[in-house]
């Protein structure tokens, strides 16, 4: 079994990995600093040697902060509240290592050490930049590193709504959120779980949910859908699709390979 720390840190890795805004956000910054070209490398660069050395400066920058604010972000969840704050102390942690790369990449590309020959000395310069990766990435994805930062704890707490015969997903959830499972659905990357208390996207994949969902009595009706037994309606029929129409309303496709199971399941209802 992974360790949580484990765990967790490599699920809020792939939400980096897999968002789209984070790359864009890298590409625009990338862009405008090939463009303005600071710290003198408009004065000593073609613009494609310059995009080129800026490209390769950030990517190796944000992969060593991203690992320092997610770690430290993991790590300080029991000591700190606002997410921002363990993500900046793990990101200007990360300016010592961030100094050793910048001096290897300008070493690379003008073949000799500039002035700033001294590890702490980029360390110091490194900092701002630092800080600047940190607040861009949490204004570009607070919301996502909400989702996957909310504990999960193994055993619930005194009072909570989950009981230890729960479904296991129902622990991945905001305790408001808890309750009987109503429907899973596939967005994106994400789960959307749907509970009689509310619902919540969650990153995980739709396979692995299924697998948490323990004995609740439901059926897989289509490769992005999952209902529950008791919050089914009943089914309805709209040329040649069917649909599962659940009690609150909302209705849900059945693929054809799946139609014979839920007939006979919702048939009668």
């Amino acid at each position: 079994m992974i360790h949580p720390f484990f765990s967790s840190t490599l699920r809020e890795l792939q939400l980096f990995i897999l968002s789209r805004r984070f790359w864009a956000t890298f590409a625009l910054i990338v862009l405008i600093f090939a463009v303005s070209g600071p710290y003198g490398t408009s004065e000593r660069m073609m613009f494609g040697v310059r995009l080129g050395y800026w490209l390769i400066v950030h990517a190796v920058t944000w992969t060593i902060a991203i690992c320092f604010s997610v770690i430290a972000e993991v790590l300080l969840r029991n000591r700190l509240r606002h997410t921002l704050a363990r993500m900046m102390i793990g990101s200007l942690f990360a300016a010592l290592p961030i100094g050793f790369a910048l001096g290897v990449i300008d070493f690379a590309f003008s073949g000799a050490w500039n002035e700033m020959n001294n590890g702490l000395q980029r360390a110091l310069v490194a900092l701002p930049l630092c800080a600047l990766f940190c607040l861009l990435t949490y204004t570009a994805m607070h919301r996502q590193i909400a989702e996957v930062s909310t504990p999960q704890p193994a055993t619930p707490a005194p009072g909570s709504s989950i009981r230890l015969a729960d479904p296991e997903i129902l622990s991945r959830l905001k305790p408001q959120n808890r309750g009987p499972l109503v429907r899973l659905s596939v967005q994106d990357h994400y789960t959307e779980v749907v509970t009689t208390r509310g619902q919540e996207l969650i990153l995980l994949r739709f396979a692995d949910a299924l697998r948490e969902l323990g004995t609740t009595p439901g059926l897989q009706v289509h490769r992005s859908h999952w209902v529950a037994d008791q919050h089914v309606e009943k089914l309805r029929r709209d040329g040649g699709k069917l649909f599962v129409v659940m009690k609150g309303g909302a209705e849900v496709p059945i693929s054809r390979p799946n139609m014979d199971a839920a007939k006979a399941r919702f048939g009668d209802l």
